[in-house]
């Protein structure tokens, strides 16, 4: 598996867990890494920017998210599709060396594998809008 894949899937759980748990997100990703000693700093590093650039501007990327998803309010998507949209929309908007293209495909994949049968469409539906819409950040 590519090192950015294995962040955003790591980054998916830390967000997983904090929804779950409602602790605050630095715990949970220090708590993740203590139970996982053995990832490279490199794909720490990029969790890291996932994670905690997500976590800074959630209240932006969510009215970004919700300006899209019709009839759908963030609170009522699925906990994986939500995270997903958040972590793709951070990338697509505020990671200038990820092409949206990567962003997009990355959040559908990992919709398909971790949320239910219809998450990968969702999630497609959504980005590829805030894609052709929004504006990426210099």
């Amino acid at each position: 598996m590519r090192k950015r894949t294995l962040s955003r899937e790591i980054a998916l759980k830390v967000f997983y867990a904090w929804e779950m748990t409602k602790e605050d997100m630095p715990d949970c990703l220090t708590k993740y890494w203590t139970a996982n000693e053995k990832v490279t700093d490199d794909i720490k590093q990029f969790t890291e920017q996932l994670v905690l650039g997500v976590w800074e501007r959630r209240a932006e990327i969510d009215t970004i998210i919700a300006k899209y998803a019709m009839n759908w309010e963030i609170s009522r998507m699925a906990t994986i599709d939500r995270n997903v949209l958040r972590m793709a929309t951070y990338e697509l908007l505020y990671v200038a060396d990820i092409p949206p293209k990567v962003a997009i495909n990355e959040g559908i994949e990992l919709a398909k594998k971790y949320g239910d049968r219809d998450s990968g469409k969702f999630v497609n539906g959504i980005l590829d809008k805030i894609s052709k819409t929004e504006k990426r950040e210099a």
